[in-house]
């Protein structure tokens, strides 16, 4: 028998059941993993409370890593031994023991531990994408970032950082701007203190910012907006304090010929190809040191509550996991 957290309605935390579960044997296509090490993600909230709309009852999670322990027939490139991580579709990654799609695996190098691989799989390909797919950045550029102490934030300071592109970040308290300092933000703004879009301009010397990575949504949209520079580019890639209001397109005309893209990492993992090129690099990055994983609180599993809860509340710095 598996444990496994599951929900059986949509709402707060404490519609997170933890349940003993049978597992069975990999069909086609499929392998069964012993998990190591399970990623916890705010995105995980949305499909809890229903803002990501799942046939219930549901398994919850979409990022671990682990050992597979055994194959259905049709799986060619993994085997059972193998070190795997995965993130994405179907839901079911808060379990000990899983049967899941081949297809999303991704082979885990021997110098990556299953606890920095939970960490930062969804974290860091998302990271990857945002640097090296979204908008063709140069050395020297600078971009605004929300949420710079987030899991996203700190990998993405670092590697940005290694790209030669300078980062104002935006944090919600000095504690976390010390942390965005130390992972290498040029400009540090405290959000509930400061106006943020001023601030840029002040930056930028009145210019703006070519692209704005806005991971928090409905509170920081009217002010990524406007930090944009003439023909920029926001980029809504989540949606922490909700949905962002509906866009209209005459208004982004007025501020400067401006872009708005909501993307979705499996549109940028899709390819087997891609996805692999995103995880290599990220990796190398990984265990040669350049790129650093500090994992700021681990759980088990049947505080599944509790860690959605401490998800919620914003103190959270960094990427925190289930550590099985």
């Amino acid at each position: 028998m598996a444990y496994a957290v599951r929900i059986y309605e949509t709402g707060g935390p404490e519609v997170l059941r933890g349940q003993n579960v049978e597992v069975g044997e990999p069909g086609p296509g499929e392998v069964r993993i012993r998990h190591h090490a399970v990623g916890l993600n705010f995105a995980d909230t949305y499909f809890r409370t229903g803002v990501y709309p799942v046939a219930l009852p549901a398994g919850m999670g979409v990022e671990a890593s682990g050992v597979i322990e055994a194959t259905g027939p049709g799986v060619p490139d993994f085997g059972v031994g193998d070190r795997v991580t995965y993130t994405g579709s179907p839901l079911g990654a808060y379990s000990t023991e899983r049967v899941m799609p081949a297809e999303h695996l991704i082979h885990l190098p021997d110098g990556i531990s299953f606890d920095t691989a939970s960490a930062i799989t969804m974290r860091g390909l998302t990271t990857g994408y945002l640097l090296r797919r979204i908008h063709p950045l140069r050395a020297g550029d600078t971009v605004l970032l929300h949420a710079a102490a987030g899991g996203v934030g700190l990998l993405f300071l670092q590697w940005a950082n290694l790209l030669g592109i300078n980062v104002i970040g935006t944090v919600s308290s000095e504690e976390k701007a010390e942390i965005a300092r130390a992972n290498g933000c040029a400009h540090v703004l405290i959000y509930p203190r400061e106006d943020v879009a001023r601030r840029v301009r002040d930056i930028t010397g009145g210019a703006g910012v070519p692209v704005v990575y806005d991971g928090i949504g409905k509170t920081t949209f009217r002010s990524s907006l406007d930090s944009l520079a003439r023909r920029g580019l926001l980029v809504c890639f989540g949606t922490a304090s909700g949905p962002v209001p509906p866009i209209d397109a005459m208004q982004l005309a007025a501020k400067g010929s401006l872009f708005v893209t909501r993307p979705a990492l499996a549109d940028y993992i899709a390819d087997p190809a891609e996805r692999a090129e995103l995880a290599g690099e990220l990796f190398g990055h990984i265990a040669a040191g350049r790129i650093r994983v500090d994992i700021g609180r681990r759980y088990q599993l049947q505080d599944a509550v509790a860690a959605h809860r401490d998800l919620e509340s914003g103190t959270s710095i960094g990427q925190s996991i289930f550590s099985l």
